[in-house]
């Protein structure tokens, strides 16, 4: 039989047909959102050109990271947010004319286009190492900590990052914070009167489509790791670290590769979300982002990609846009009091209390991986199956 054949006839019996149009669908909404956000301006007065790079690089990519750690390995990281801050400064130092590194700082021309400073592209895989050692430099002291011990643990690490951060203006330029920083640069191609390529700047269309493409990375990379021979070690972990243990797996190994993977993805956002917003200061990487982080996964479904996304695309744009969307509508409704009505006063309320109604009536989250509502779910089908049996027994005795 013709290889091809097999392969092409394998993927159609596999692939949901609801599953793929809703793919499509997505893709297609996220190739033509430009034009969307246009119309939706013209119309309804809205623009979300302004959160969406925000939401995909700040929330949706760091909600993928912290998914490896939470969600697949059952690893509570409270201080996520201070690799986001590693990664940021780590392009800062390579790319801007205020690092402290000499040889970059003063922009002493060793290879051209490439060093120094460095490229942006080249920066953005250093500021990913980067992450990942200190995410390494953070797991191994804390491998014999579970559950709350190590909730304080990786809580007491983000306070202290942006905390040295503040504290070293020698090095960080402290609350000043560090600007100008490199910025993306691609190949300039004239398709007729359109020009392609060329240096980033301040039009928000080439940013989105660059977050686009690292957000579809970040997924391909949390995918192909949790169908891996790690990502099964990280699922025995979480569910029970002694069982694993028995049957083969390392800890040691495996939580340090988790905290690695989740703090390279976050050094990734950090480096293009300093490039995006040209400044960068301690005051971006706060306690509240690793909660919001947190949240986004907690409420789209932990261990399960499609609800992060989805989390962190609902949680993101209600965090960032609300305020917007109740004055819109008190415009078209012509409502004085949605008109007025300042919803960012009460912003904590609200994520507060629908993280509430999520963990009392699905918390498995709004898209769960099946794996991780069959854990949340056991007892309930244990106790389920055992009253069918009762009334088995009761009807053979009748």
């Amino acid at each position: 039989m013709n290889p091809l054949r097999s392969v092409s006839r394998r993927l159609v019996r596999d692939v949901d047909p609801l599953r793929f149009a809703i793919g499509i669908l997505a893709l297609i909404i996220i190739a033509f959102f430009p034009f969307v956000n246009d119309q939706l301006s013209a119309v309804l007065g809205l623009s979300l050109s302004g959160k969406v790079i925000p939401v995909l690089v700040q929330g949706t990519v760091l909600a993928l990271g912290l998914n490896i750690v939470v969600g697949f390995a059952g690893l509570l990281d409270l201080g996520y947010a201070a690799f986001f801050a590693i990664g940021a400064y780590s392009a800062a130092f390579f790319t801007s004319s205020q690092s402290p590194i000499p040889v970059i700082r003063d922009s002493t021309p060793i290879i051209p286009g490439v060093c120094c400073p460095l490229n942006f592209w080249v920066a953005m895989l250093l500021s990913a190492a980067v992450a990942a050692a200190f995410g390494v430099v953070l797991g191994a002291p804390t491998l014999r900590l579970r559950g709350d011990y190590l909730a304080i643990v990786t809580l007491g690490f983000g306070e202290i990052v942006p905390l040295v951060i503040r504290n070293t203006p020698e090095v960080t330029k402290g609350t000043q914070g560090m600007n100008p920083i490199g910025l993306p640069i691609l190949p300039s191609i004239s398709v007729g009167p359109l020009q392609l390529g060329g240096k980033f700047g301040g039009d928000w269309v080439p940013w989105y489509y660059l977050a686009v493409g690292i957000v579809i990375l970040s997924v391909i990379i949390a995918a192909r790791l949790r169908a891996s021979r790690v990502g099964r070690a990280w699922m025995a972990i979480r569910e029970d670290e002694v069982a694993a243990a028995s049957m083969g797996v390392n800890p040691v190994t495996t939580k340090l590769f988790a905290f690695a993977m989740g703090a390279s993805l976050s050094g990734f956002a950090g480096s293009v979300w300093a490039s995006y917003l040209q400044v960068i200061d301690p005051e971006q990487f706060r306690f509240d982002v690793s909660i919001m982080v947190l949240s986004m996964i907690v409420l789209g479904g932990m261990g399960s990609i499609p609800g992060v996304i989805a989390g962190s695309l609902i949680l993101g744009m209600v965090d960032r846009g609300l305020p917007d969307y109740v004055h819109v509508l008190g415009n078209n409704l012509n409502n004085d009091f949605l008109r007025t009505f300042d919803t960012s006063q009460f912003r904590l309320a609200i994520f507060g209390l629908a993280l509430v109604v999520m963990m009392l009536v699905r918390p498995e989250g709004l898209f769960p991986s099946s794996r991780r509502k069959m854990e949340l779910h056991a007892a309930e089908e244990s106790i389920t199956e055992a009253e069918q049996q009762r009334a088995t027994l009761y009807e053979a005795q009748r």
